[in-house]
């Protein structure tokens, strides 16, 4: 068997799961990979490796490798590697990421760059895989394109003969055509895919119905939408090419437990945790607000945790006690919750490499794991789908099953299962037939991720306390019927600080009810670079709509502070771009702001309201902080390019990110004459030199 080398850099196990998926089809192509965990430097070197190297890799934050590649990643950077020491590597690249974030695929790209710089050379080309319209557009017609690349590189390498025992394949050229297209065009999840016959694929896997059996009542399918449950023609009478069976590994043993007490210290973290009480809790918009945004201000004071403005921390949330519970009732485990889940992995598996969930901790209750440990509103991915049909005795059912996960059926995943936001329960409530069990779930639920918010406050102006600030989350799940979920932290968060919240006057006097102080657990965050300059004469702008505005209170609390032990200090010009609906109902920091404009913390204060009428002439042209942006366009180039000044975005990176960046290219071309692509590239510039910083998030 022709051997390569496979590495993986996650940070919520999707690359993760690639990486299983590629290493599992590798043994049907005629090829063994040697799969780890990019972290794993013991069990592998690059410095004597021979074989082909294929890396997955995921991105985090707005733009960096995620946890496991940090280590990695500092290694190749190392200036004083010489220009030839990769020189030996051949690669391949898949790099996941998502485009509402402007770094998109930056994790993968760091790395597949300084490869490069080293001297390491491509044997197959890069993909950029898309979570904003679904990673299998890409993934699955990379991975389908390894195969050849792979069979051509040790044919040219070794000028032995083709692999024999395979059918033929999409041509490298072909595979590699089609890859830059679906990353040049962003194909949308409703476009047919590419269709690449897998050698690997078994008769009874390509499923073949006739169109008589798909219509078995009197009643035309075509009468009916398509929905999570049910299709339509064509895709109700074609022939599936659903996905291989993803091997199962664990084998779980259910005890009674003998009462034992459970702590949230038994969640797995790579990062310290600290146990920290809630010290006060605000509304800061009106009961008529469109969205409830609350400021939580923690104690940090008998901890060592330590923070500066622009920092950011997660919080350690639980899932929703109602839904963990109709979770159990539905797998008929709802008698069992306290019974100690014990794991083994199964003596037969033919999973390579299986191992045990690091995030499941051992000696735990099954209502404990499913509250604390795994992430049951995760969207299923289609090996979950595909392992759920096994499970599944209603044939109309499996049938829809098997479409969601086949490349046929394609668009109605993305629309009925992932832009639907279906989750685990969704499923199974769906499909009545559907019985999986505790292993498989177990197997294919990835860990509760801990949830991140930006710090609000200055640990001078503040000392020993610690602010966030979050709109408490409500949206309308679809599937299969129409129930309003709130965000599983912040929904856990607002009803957390119900016994002590006070209403909307963020200044007031120490509330005279006395509550117990809830306790959270968070941990700290990687050091980013959303930090006030050490030259506190540079001029700042800050543009932060919204709850997006939570790390500026931070910077000006913080300016305030160095101001007062300064007096004679040059501090340069502060501008804050600020956005909401209404002036009256959600204009957060309102009275804090005013403050901080009075006594010339901040300089410059341009609000818009985005749902209010018009009033004053700049307000009716200033509707989103963009459009304030564009008003104050010559003033904004001025300190960015000729005033050595930074800019500071934080918020949604759906819309309001892109739209300030456009607007930035727009301003930057008016003002000092130039086409939008090198307005562009000035503003690439200003990333590159960290003198454009966003702090943003889908």
């Amino acid at each position: 068997m022709r051997r390569f080398l496979l590495l993986y850099a996650t940070q919520q196990g999707q690359a993760k799961a690639i990486a299983e998926e590629i290493c599992e089809q590798a043994v049907v192509h005629g090829f063994s990979a040697d799969l780890h965990c990019i972290s794993e430097s013991s069990k592998y070197d690059l410095k004597t490796e021979t074989a082909p190297l294929v890396v997955v890799v995921s991105t985090t934050g707005t733009g960096d490798p995620p946890d496991t590649a940090r280590k990695f990643v500092k290694e190749i950077q190392n200036q004083t590697l010489p220009v030839d020491f990769f020189a030996h590597l051949r690669y391949g690249l898949l790099g996941l990421g998502d485009s509402e974030y402007t770094y998109f695929c930056n994790g993968g790209k760091i790395i597949d760059k300084r490869l490069q710089e080293l001297g390491a050379r491509h044997f197959y080309d890069t993909g950029h895989a898309d979570d904003c319209v679904g990673l299998e557009l890409v993934v699955e017609p990379w991975i389908a394109g390894l195969w050849p690349a792979l069979r051509e590189h040790f044919r040219s390498s070794r000028g032995q003969e083709e692999i024999s025992g395979t059918a033929p394949v999409a041509s490298p050229a072909s595979s590699r055509t089609d890859l830059v297209k679906s990353e040049l065009l962003h194909i949308e999840s409703q476009v047919e895919l590419l269709r690449f016959d897998d050698s690997g694929r078994k008769d009874s896997e390509v499923l073949k119905q006739d169109a008589v059996n798909s219509n078995q009542s009197n009643v035309l399918i075509e009468d009916f939408e398509s929905s999570l449950t049910r299709s339509v023609p064509p895709l109700s009478q074609a022939s599936l090419n659903v996905p291989a069976l993803p091997p199962e590994y664990l084998q779980v043993h259910l005890q009674e437990s003998l009462g034992q007490e459970e702590s949230q210290a038994s969640v797995t973290s790579a990062d310290p945790i600290f146990q920290v009480p809630i010290s006060k809790a605000v509304q800061l918009t009106t009961n008529d607000a469109i969205k409830t945004t609350l400021l939580v201000e923690l104690d940090i004071s008998k901890t060592d945790f330590s923070y500066q403005p622009g920092d950011a921390f997660s919080v350690i949330c639980p899932n929703s006690d109602s839904e963990v519970q109709s979770l159990l009732q539905r797998l008929q485990l709802e008698d069992k919750r306290e019974h100690y889940v014990l794991l083994k992995i199964k003596t037969d598996t033919k999973k390579k490499g299986a191992a045990l969930p690091q995030h499941i901790p051992a000696r735990c209750s099954l209502q404990f794991i499913f509250t604390w440990c795994l992430e049951i509103r995760a969207i299923p991915k289609k090996a979950f789908l595909r392992a759920l049909v096994d499970y599944t005795s209603d044939s109309a059912e499996k049938r829809r099953l098997q479409e969601l996960c086949s490349k046929q059926g394609a668009a109605d995943y993305s629309r009925f299962v992932r832009d639907a936001c279906a989750c685990l329960l969704d499923l199974l409530l769906a499909f009545p037939s559907c019985q999986p069990p505790l292993s498989l779930l177990l197997e294919h639920l990835p860990k509760l991720q801990p949830r991140p918010y930006s710090c609000a406050s200055s640990s001078l102006f503040h000392p020993g306390k610690l602010h966030f600030v979050f709109n408490v989350v409500e949206f309308l799940s679809t599937a299969p019927t129409e129930v309003l979920r709130k965000g599983v932290c912040t929904g856990w968060l607002a009803l957390l600080v119900a016994s002590v919240l006070q209403p909307n006057t963020y200044a007031s006097h120490e509330d005279s009810r006395k509550a117990v102080a809830p306790k959270i657990s968070i941990s700290p965050r990687t050091a980013n670079y959303f930090h006030l300059p050490n030259d506190p004469s540079i001029p700042i702008i800050m543009v932060g709509p919204g709850t997006g505005i939570a790390p500026f209170i931070g910077f000006l609390q913080h300016r305030e502070k160095l101001q007062e032990q300064h007096p004679d200090g040059n501090f340069g010009a502060v501008w804050l771009f600020f956005g909401c609906r209404h002036k009256n109902r959600d204009y957060l920091f309102r009275k804090e702001l005013r403050h901080f404009l009075k006594h010339g913390i901040l300089t410059h204060l341009k609000v818009s309201f985005s749902r209010d009428a018009p009033v004053g002439e700049e307000e009716a042209t200033a509707k989103y902080v963009q459009d304030n942006i564009q008003l104050h366009g010559q003033e904004v180039v001025r300190i960015l390019l000729h005033e050595n000044g930074c800019i500071y975005v934080c918020g949604d990176a759906k819309n309001m990110a892109k739209d300030v960046h456009d607007a930035l290219v727009e301003i930057i071309s008016k003002e000092i004459g130039v086409e939008k692509l090198e307005a562009m590239k000035t503003l690439a510039t200003l990333k590159e030199d960290k003198r454009y910083l966003q702090d943003i998030w889908s």
